[in-house]
């Protein structure tokens, strides 16, 4: 499979959050899957596609032109693909993957996670979408999704659209497991487009 991973690239983060993206890699590498990341070299980012190429593992990197600089572009992946802007980048790492890892990140990893998860829950794909949070970063975000369903704002396919775990092993066996499709009824999409 041709994995997304969505993590950090910031630089002021805990060293566990690094190791945890480095532990990642190695296993991702392990079961033979293909990395497909934002193409960065610093932090979570780095550390991912280094762990995966030290396993023997293929990495495609999407990085903008903008961010080629700021976050020095891994020029060492398999595959190297610059694009204009953000929405480019993010299309493309959708158009390549088979499914969507989101390790503890910020703003533009929750603004990727929100992307592909809206996306599911839609009915637009069916591939599987996994947060791996082993130290409860997310819990805030899962209080918010269920205060949000019992004010009437999101509906149960918002929760089947996504697994939540606490191990790498657990992660990636839920990555494996093909999830049901969730299909959202044809009041629903019109509440959604409203």
């Amino acid at each position: 499979m041709n994995i997304c991973v969505f993590c950090a690239s910031s630089l002021n983060i805990d060293k566990k959050y690094i190791d945890l993206a480095g532990d990642v890699g190695a296993e991702l590498a392990e079961r033979g899957h293909t990395l497909v990341s934002g193409g960065a070299t610093v932090s979570c980012m780095g550390a991912i596609t280094a762990a995966v190429r030290a396993g023997g593992g293929r990495t495609i990197g999407v990085i903008p032109q903008v961010l080629v600089d700021v976050e020095v572009a891994d020029e060492e992946s398999d595959e190297l693909i610059v694009t204009p802007g953000m929405r480019e980048r993010k299309g493309i790492m959708d158009a390549r993957s088979d499914a969507f890892l989101v390790l503890p990140g910020g703003l533009g990893t929750l603004e990727e996670l929100f992307e592909i998860w809206s996306a599911r829950v839609l009915g637009i794909h069916d591939r599987p979408l996994v947060i791996l949070d082993p130290w409860g970063l997310y819990d805030p975000l899962k209080q918010l999704m269920n205060h949000l369903y019992d004010e009437g704002f999101t509906r149960p396919a918002v929760f089947d659209a996504i697994a939540w775990t606490s191990t790498v092993e657990e992660a990636f066996d839920r990555l494996a497991a093909r999830p049901h499709p969730v299909r959202p009824s044809v009041t629903e999409l019109g509440e959604a487009a409203g």
